[in-house]
């Protein structure tokens, strides 16, 4: 659909480009305040922000905690096997790369025209080892080897909703799979009141999972309004009380949740199977105002 100039920037503006790809109408929005900093909208829905000069800058609430949980996952600088399941922008890949060089990373975004579009108005770094594979999040996962990831990120929307067999207890055998022995899997997670889904996914997580940690804003636990939650899980001890701190510190404070009262806070939700599996609940149209 080529590009249309942004009028907040004036007779010298850079342009927003404007394309549709699989999964609907997307735009680059260029960032105001940074030079070569771009906002990736789906059909009107914020999906990613990516600064070009600094990939290490992560603009979006949810982003930042996915951020803390890279950081955590080892040592800091140390390179790391990573997938990611959905690309947007490729905004955490390029995190990834930036804050730990020679990592090696598998990218799963179904969407082969958004994936063609980022890499030409977008591209990555050459020296960056990421592959990105244009097929469903559930069949890319299952060509990753046993055992081969240290992290497994999934932040996948469809039309603003997560796919239904995104959010089984199969979906997570398949996570637990590729995940090494102490490996992170962290999920982005939208919902709103009374968050049944939210209650569900951390029950189904439990089931797949023995620790379990939620960051979100503490007016999304309390369920009043829709928003996102990062759930991290792992076989082994998560680095809660440092993921807490950085939470709290964070220019929207996060709250973290773990131990009981995180399975309290699932109120008897029972795990999602394939059979019974839905996708996540539309956002309101007021989100995006």
């Amino acid at each position: 659909m080529g590009k249309s100039r942004n009028p907040r920037r004036g007779a010298a503006a850079v342009e927003a480009v404007v394309e549709a790809v699989d999964g609907g109408l997307a735009e680059l929005i260029p960032d105001r305040d940074r030079a070569r900093a771009w906002t990736l909208l789906i059909d009107g829905a914020p999906q990613s922000h990516v600064d070009l000069d600094d990939p290490t800058y992560l603009s979006f609430e949810y982003q930042r905690r996915l951020g803390h949980v890279i950081d955590l996952v080892a040592p800091s600088g140390r390179p790391v096997h990573a997938v990611h399941l959905g690309g947007g922008a490729l905004t955490l890949a390029r995190y990834v790369a930036a804050t730990r060089p020679r990592s090696t990373q598998q990218v799963v975004e179904r969407d082969a025209a958004l994936v063609q579009l980022v890499r030409r108005e977008l591209p990555l770094d050459p020296n960056a080892r990421i592959r990105v594979r244009a097929v469903d999040a559930r069949e890319g996962l299952a060509k990753v080897l046993d055992g081969w990831a240290d992290l497994v990120i999934a932040d996948v929307f469809s039309g603003a909703r997560t796919p239904a067999h995104l959010t089984s207890t199969e979906f997570l055998d398949e996570v637990r799979r590729v995940l090494r022995p102490g490996g992170l899997y962290a999920a982005n997670l939208a919902d709103g009141p009374p968050l049944a889904h939210l209650r569900g996914q951390i029950a189904t997580a439990a089931a797949r999972f023995p620790e379990l940690a939620l960051v979100a804003d503490p007016t999304v636990l309390r369920g009043k309004r829709f928003g996102n939650a990062v759930l991290v899980a792992s076989d082994s001890p998560l680095p809660t009380p440092e993921l807490t701190r950085r939470a709290a510190s964070d220019p929207h404070p996060g709250r973290v949740e773990h131990g009981r009262a995180l399975l309290d806070f699932t109120g008897g939700a029972t795990p999602v199977t394939d059979a019974a599996a839905v996708a996540s609940p539309a956002p309101p149209a007021s989100v995006f105002r």
